[in-house]
């Protein structure tokens, strides 16, 4: 398989903080089949929570309305993108 199809490339280290969240039960399935298939596209196991913080940086990285928002207003004084390690 092509890792150029996933969109989420191989993870890179980051410091991290914990944060509990709960999820639909076939969200998680999901989830895990796409930890499944991208370990094997990039050929290093990952774990689905592994794969949570690395979706959620490229969705809001990517979010138009929310990175013109955040430009315009000092209140959401925060990256745009996790740090590379």
């Amino acid at each position: 398989m092509s890792t150029n199809k996933l969109r989420l490339g191989p993870l890179p280290k980051a410091e991290t903080t914990k944060l509990t969240v709960t999820l639909p039960a076939d969200l998680k399935k999901r989830l895990e089949q796409y930890a499944k298939v991208h370990s094997q596209a990039h050929g290093e196991q990952v774990d689905a929570a592994a794969l949570i913080p690395h979706m959620l940086d490229t969705f809001i990285s990517r979010d138009r309305e929310f990175l013109k928002r955040s430009r315009t207003s000092d209140a959401l004084s925060v990256p745009t993108h996790l740090p590379s390690t």
